[in-house]
C-alpha cells in the first residue's frame, strides 16, 4: 500500500461557477436583490400574503449570498496567498457589510407586529412553509434590538470580525516554522499539514524537535495571538450583553435551544471519569517504556510496526465498506463525493490548514483535507464525508428554509462514520498487534474528541468568564491557565514541556464561539448510534437516516431523541467514557497477547 506519486483529487469548483467572471456577474445581483427585499420595509404587518413574499425575498437573498460566499471562501482556502482570491472575499464582505443595514429591518419589524395579529397570520395556509422559522424568531423577542440598533450592528459586522481574520492570516499564511530532520535524517518542511505526521513519527527525538520548533514560532507571536483571541472573546461577550443574555455561553447555546446545564454537566461528567484517562496514560507510559510521558508522545502509535499507509483509493473503499450498515441508498449518495469531486486532498503551500466540510444548498458539500496516507487520514476522510452526507441528505429532503442543521448536531454524523470505520477494521483482523493498534487508535480518538475537547471547552469557558469579569486575556494569563488544565486532564503520568502552554494559540476553534464542546457530545451520541447501526435492525437504521434528513425542522434535542440519544442528560457522555474504559481494557489484553507488556 503506497501513496507515493499518487494523484489526489481536487475540487470541481466549476460546478459552482464556470469562471471567476461568472461569479462577478452573479455578484452584481446582490444589490438589486437586497433592494427588492428592503422594499418590504414597513409592510410586514399588512397581511399574511405580504409577509410570505417578504420571507421568500429574504430566502432568495440568502441563497444568492451563500453561493457567492462558498465559492469565494473555497477558492481562498485552496491558496490563501493568492491576491485575486483575497480580493474576491474582501469585495464580497465589504458589499454585504454595506448592505446589511438595509436588511436589518426584518426581525425588529416582525416583532413589532401585535401578538394577536401575528397569531392570526400564522394560521393562514400561505405561511405554513415558514411557520417554524417565524416562531423561532418570535421566541427571541427579548434578544432582538431596535431597527436602528440592528442597523448599527450590521454596519460594523466586517470590523467586528477582524480579530478572527487576523488569526487566520497569521496562522495560515504568514507563520513559518522552518525545517526538521526526521528520524531518518531527512529534511522535512514543518507545516500545519506535516505536523501531524511528524508527531506520529516513532522516533521520540523527532517528535520533541518538532514540538519545540513549532512552539518557538508561536512564542515569537504570542502577544499578537493573545490580542486576536482577546478580541474574539470580547466580541462574543459584548454581543451577548447587547442582546440581553446573561453571558456569552447562554447566547452561544441559545441558537440550538441547548441549556447551559448541558455544557457544564459535560465538564463535570468528564472530570468524574478522569481516573479512567489516567489509567490509559499509565498504560501508554508502560508500553513506551518511559518514566514520564510528554505531550509529544500522544500521537505516535503505541505499535509503530503496525502503522500502515493507504492509497487514497484504498481509503475511499474502506470508508465505503465501513458505512454499509447505513444501507444501499447511503452508499449510492456517498459515491457522488468521488465522482463529482467534492474532495480536495493534496498538500499545497498556502492551503488552509486542517480539514472541513463546507457547502450550501446550491453547491456540493465540499471536503478539504491534506491526505498523507496515514490511518488517521483515512479516519479524517470518513469524518468529513460524514459531515458532507449529513448536509446532502438534509438538502435533498428539506426545503431550503430548514435544510441547514444546527451546529449542536454537526459532529454526530461525522463521528458515527469514524466509529463505524473502527468497528469495520476491527472485524476484519484477528492479528493481536493490529487489533491493539486499532484499540489504541479509538482510545486516542476518544481522548482527543471527548477528554481533550472538553478540556478546550473548559478553557473557553474560563476565557469568556474572565473577559466578562473585566480582565483582559494576556499571553501570560492564557499560558498559565492552559498549562494548569493540561496537567489536570492528563494526570500524573504526563510531565509536559512548558511549550504546551502555548497550544491555545494554534487552535482555530477558540475563535468559533463555544463550538468545541459539540465534538464531545457528538462523539458520545455517535458511539450509541454506531452500535445501533451495526445491530442490523432496520428500524434503528431508519431512525438514524431520519436524523440525517431532519435538517433544522425540529429542535436539536428532539431530533436526537428521535434518533435514540438523549443529549439533555449526562448519560451518553458517561456511557461513552465507559466504552473508553472497555477499549483500554481490550487494548491491554491485546498488548499482552502480542508480548508488548
Amino acid at each position: 500500500m503506497s501513496v507515493v506519486n499518487e494523484k489526489l483529487p481536487v475540487w470541481d469548483l466549476e460546478a459552482i461557477y464556470k469562471t471567476p467572471e461568472d461569479w462577478e456577474k452573479e455578484f452584481e445581483k446582490i444589490r438589486p436583490v437586497t433592494e427588492k427585499f428592503a422594499a418590504f420595509k414597513g409592510k410586514l404587518g399588512e397581511s399574511a400574503e405580504t409577509l410570505k413574499k417578504a420571507v421568500e425575498s429574504s430566502l432568495e437573498l440568502n441563497r444568492l449570498t451563500e453561493k457567492l460566499y462558498i465559492y469565494a471562501h473555497l477558492t481562498l482556502d485552496q491558496a490563501t496567498g493568492v491576491d485575486s482570491s483575497r480580493a474576491r472575499m474582501g469585495k464580497l464582505q465589504s458589499l454585504l457589510a454595506e448592505l446589511a443595514p438595509q436588511e436589518a429591518y426584518f426581525v425588529p419589524e416582525l416583532l413589532r407586529i401585535p401578538e394577536e395579529k401575528m397569531d392570526e397570520f400564522l394560521k393562514v395556509p400561505c405561511l405554513a412553509f415558514c411557520r417554524r422559522f417565524l416562531e423561532e424568531i418570535l421566541s427571541e423577542r427579548t434578544h432582538v434590538l431596535s431597527e436602528a440598533e440592528e442597523k448599527l450592528l450590521g454596519s460594523y459586522s466586517q470590523v467586528i470580525g477582524l480579530s478572527s481574520t487576523l488569526f487566520d492570516t497569521l496562522n495560515d499564511t504568514d507563520l513559518e516554522f522552518g525545517y526538521i530532520r526526521d528520524g531518518e535524517g531527512q529534511r522535512v518542511k514543518l507545516t500545519h499539514g506535516s505536523y501531524r505526521a511528524l508527531m506520529e513519527n516513532p522516533d521520540r527525538g523527532t517528535r520533541e524537535r518538532t514540538c519545540k520548533k513549532l512552539y518557538k514560532a508561536y512564542r515569537q507571536f504570542r502577544n499578537t495571538f493573545a490580542s486576536a483571541l482577546d478580541g474574539t472573546v470580547r466580541r462574543h461577550a459584548v454581543k451577548a450583553k447587547v442582546r440581553n443574555y446573561p453571558n456569552a455561553l447562554c447566547a452561544a447555546l441559545n441558537g440550538d435551544r441547548v441549556p447551559e446545564s448541558v455544557y457544564r454537566s459535560l465538564i463535570e461528567a468528564v472530570h468524574s471519569k478522569l481516573p479512567a484517562f489516567y489509567n490509559y496514560m499509565e498504560l501508554r507510559k508502560q508500553v513506551m517504556k518511559l518514566d514520564k510521558l510528554d505531550m509529544y508522545d500522544m500521537l505516535n502509535p503505541l505499535l509503530p510496526g503496525c502503522s500502515q499507509n493507504y492509497s487514497f483509493e484504498e481509503a475511499a473503499q474502506l470508508v465505503k465498506d465501513a458505512v454499509k450498515p447505513m444501507g444501499e441508498e447511503y452508499g449510492k449518495y456517498l459515491e457522488l463525493a468521488f465522482k463529482e469531486r467534492w474532495i480536495d486532498a493534496p498538500e499545497r503551500q498556502g492551503k488552509r490548514s486542517g480539514a472541513f466540510s463546507s457547502g450550501c444548498y446550491d453547491t456540493f458539500p465540499y471536503v478539504l483535507m491534506t491526505y498523507k496516507g496515514t490511518l488517521n487520514d483515512v479516519f479524517t476522510l470518513a469524518h468529513e464525508l460524514g459531515h458532507s452526507m449529513h448536509s446532502y441528505y438534509s438538502k435533498i429532503t428539506q426545503p431550503y428554509i430548514y435544510s441547514d442543521y444546527k451546529i449542536f448536531v454537526a459532529e454526530v454524523a461525522s463521528t458515527t462514520n469514524e466509529i463505524l470505520l473502527f468497528e469495520h477494521l476491527l472485524s476484519q483482523s484477528s492479528d493481536p498487534r493490529f487489533r491493539a493498534y486499532l484499540y489504541a487508535h479509538i482510545a486516542d480518538e476518544i481522548r482527543g474528541t471527548i477528554y481533550r475537547q472538553t478540556m478546550f471547552a473548559e478553557f473557553e469557558l474560563f476565557m469568556h468568564e474572565t473577559v466578562e469579569q473585566g480582565t483582559p486575556l494576556t499571553a501570560d494569563l492564557l499560558n498559565k491557565k492552559y498549562y494548569e488544565l493540561n496537567k489536570l486532564y492528563y494526570g500524573p503520568a504526563v510531565d509536559p514541556l512548558k511549550d504546551i502552554e502555548l497550544e491555545w494559540a494554534r487552535i482555530p476553534h477558540f475563535h468559533y464561539n463555544f463550538y468545541v464542546y459539540k465534538y464531545a457530545t457528538g462523539m458520545s451520541a455517535a458511539l450509541k448510534l454506531a452500535r445501533n447501526l451495526r445491530s442490523g435492525k432496520p428500524e434503528l437504521r431508519e431512525a438514524y437516516l431520519g436524523f440525517l434528513k431532519a435538517g433544522c425542522s425540529k429542535d436539536v434535542l428532539d431530533i436526537m431523541k428521535d434518533a435514540g440519544v438523549d443529549l439533555s442528560t449526562p448519560e451518553p457522555v458517561t456511557a461513552a467514557l465507559d466504552y473508553f474504559s472497555e477499549a483500554v481494557e481490550c487494548l491491554e489484553k491485546e498488548l499482552r497477547l502480542c508480548g508488548e507488556i
